[in-house]
């Protein structure tokens, strides 16, 4: 499995995965999971990938050379000459439906489900920057400012975080800090997401970034936000005060009655019904 969470603020945009696939527990190896398309001063594109890794690869591959037609005299629209990042998503559509096309007959038969998530953001110039969530059928949505990041794979771990935290004026390195206490809850509670990591940060309108790292189990900022947040998270825990249910002096009881509803009641005998 992997997880992966891309961020869109309105000072840029955050990209992050792992590296971890796996096959069962005693077939585990590293492929990274996000590649950066760049032309200097015309366009920044990040990739991200979940799902089957033979899939995603493949699709990774056509999609360097995939030539979208709408009309057969048309040039055809690519990743690198298209106007906007919604046609290039247009095109990550079209390379998905081209796997698919050639490869999800055979899986079928071998009992393997067409099963891909991607997420695909960027810029190109002359429009703001986007992000989008693309699906195994070719389609895909896109962020807004009440969703402004996307999670693929094991995303449910990360995503408490990520809600309590993240709007679209959040700045770019909190964010990105955000983004790693994310994958760090996900590490602690899931074994199918591993190190290293991958990361890249890009300030709007900028084109291009040198923010580019991968991080490992011994990388000395990492340590310290793992550190730093369990502790942290054990402090805020310790803090809050245990419920009472003796009837003891507090000024936050747990027992009182709610408007609608009765406490649940216990079923005493054989002939009693919970109906």
């Amino acid at each position: 499995m992997t997880y992966c969470v891309a961020i869109k603020l309105n000072a840029g945009l955050v990209f992050l995965s792992d590296s971890r696939t796996n096959a069962g527990l005693d077939q585990i190896s590293t492929f990274r999971k996000m590649i950066v398309y760049e032309k200097p001063d015309d366009r920044f594109m990040v990739l991200l990938s979940a799902g089957n890794l033979s899939i995603s690869q493949s699709i990774r591959e056509i999609l360097q050379v995939e030539r979208l037609k709408d009309h057969d005299e048309d040039e055809g629209v690519t990743i690198w000459n298209a106007k906007s990042m919604f046609d290039a998503a247009r095109v990550l559509g079209a390379a998905i439906r081209k796997v698919h096309d050639r490869d999800a007959g055979s899986l079928q038969q071998s009992g393997v489900d067409f099963n891909v998530s991607l997420i695909f953001g960027g810029q190109i110039k002359g429009e703001g920057m986007r992000l989008f969530q693309v699906y195994s059928a070719g389609n895909f949505i896109e962020a807004t400012p009440e969703t402004p990041y996307f999670q693929v794979g094991e995303s449910k771990y990360g995503k408490p975080v990520l809600d309590r935290v993240i709007t679209p004026t959040t700045p770019l390195d909190e964010a990105a800090k955000c983004a790693l206490v994310s994958m760090d809850s996900t590490l602690k509670s899931n074994l199918s997401v591993g190190l290293p990591m991958d990361m890249v940060v890009y300030e709007a309108n900028s084109f291009q970034t040198d923010k580019v790292v991968c991080i490992d189990e011994n990388n000395p900022y990492f340590k310290m936000l793992h550190g730093s947040w369990g502790q942290k998270l054990r402090e805020v825990f310790d803090s809050i005060e245990d419920p009472t249910w003796d009837g003891a002096q507090t000024e936050v009881p747990l027992m009182v009655p709610t408007a609608r509803s009765l406490p649940l009641k216990k079923i005493t005998t054989p002939d009693e019904r919970l109906i």
